[in-house]
């Protein structure tokens, strides 16, 4: 029952913190059309570390100082954050949100068979077959070569290969190493490198409501984070991970509230088949541990 009562408040955080990822993104996308892409991530990121810089004091991690092997982990880690978020985001601002998104649905698939050629993690040949078939629904997603093709579907898709790389890193750190000095330092890194693109770039004005959405996208994320934390605390990895998908429901529907974004059917299928084959590879996940 204790163990039954974890699992449903682990798969409660982990839809919570889906929301919270979707409805950054949401922020973000509404002030696409005044503000530059560098600009737009230069302001949330001072907010969202500040935040996050706060939270690391309250838990004593300012005073962290990690060791070299991790430092130099932390260091690719981040390279590999900064091209997730800049690769993403130019996504996000040319494309529907909910394409965006569920091509970054791939992205449980692009670690699982990552970690097999990487890390010798074994994978059988079922979950080789859902790999397959799921990037099969990229692609039905994407349409190379077709009427319904978007050029920067390619920027979500350089996205999931940034994020299989910050995953495969994010491994190798020392148990020891503060999550939140993690987050704080990558944080930090993807604010200076976009301030220092957006000051040769030139300075958009920017209104009250425009900084209220960074202000929204910047508590969105963190809570995306935090809550995703929270649900790998409280549940069982295999039975909270598949509550990712959750995620696909949240973009769709603020894709079609606030950006009237409706998918067409081939999106849909891709979309399906996507979801169906992530899902199917955390239940194969969880029957290999077991």
């Amino acid at each position: 029952m204790h163990d039954h009562q974890n699992n449903m408040k682990g798969a409660l955080f982990m839809m919570a913190s889906m929301a919270g990822f979707v409805l950054n993104d949401t922020m973000i996308k509404l002030v696409s059309e005044e503000l530059e892409l560098f600009q737009a991530v230069f302001l949330r990121g001072v907010m969202a570390t500040i935040l996050l810089g706060f939270l690391a004091w309250n838990k004593g991690a300012l005073s962290y100082r990690p060791a070299r092997r991790d430092m130099k982990i932390i260091g690719w880690r981040t390279f590999a954050e900064v091209g997730a978020t800049f690769c993403f985001l130019t996504a996000l601002f040319n494309m529907p949100l909910a394409n965006a998104t569920a091509i970054l649905q791939s992205l449980p698939l692009a670690v699982t068979l990552a970690a097999s050629l990487f890390l010798g993690h074994k994978v059988g040949w079922r979950r080789y077959l859902a790999i397959s078939l799921g990037f099969v629904g990229v692609l039905i997603i994407v349409r190379p070569g077709t009427e319904g093709f978007n050029a920067y579907s390619l920027w979500a898709l350089g996205a999931v290969g940034f994020v299989t790389l910050r995953d495969l890193l994010s491994h190798k750190l020392s148990p020891a190493t503060p999550s939140i000095f993690v987050a704080l330092f990558t944080s930090a890194a993807v604010m200076v490198l976009s301030g220092a693109i957006t000051a040769t770039q030139e300075w958009h004005a920017v209104s009250l409501e425009i900084l209220l959405y960074l202000g929204g996208a910047a508590v969105f994320i963190l809570i995306g984070y935090i809550a995703a934390v929270t649900a790998m605390r409280h549940g069982e990895i295999a039975f909270v991970s598949p509550f990712r998908y959750s995620v696909m429901v949240w973009a769709l529907l603020l894709g079609a509230f606030v950006f009237k974004e409706i998918p067409d059917g081939w999106t849909m299928l891709g979309i399906t088949i996507v979801v169906g084959m992530g899902i199917f590879t955390f239940y194969r996940e969880r029957k290999a541990a077991g």
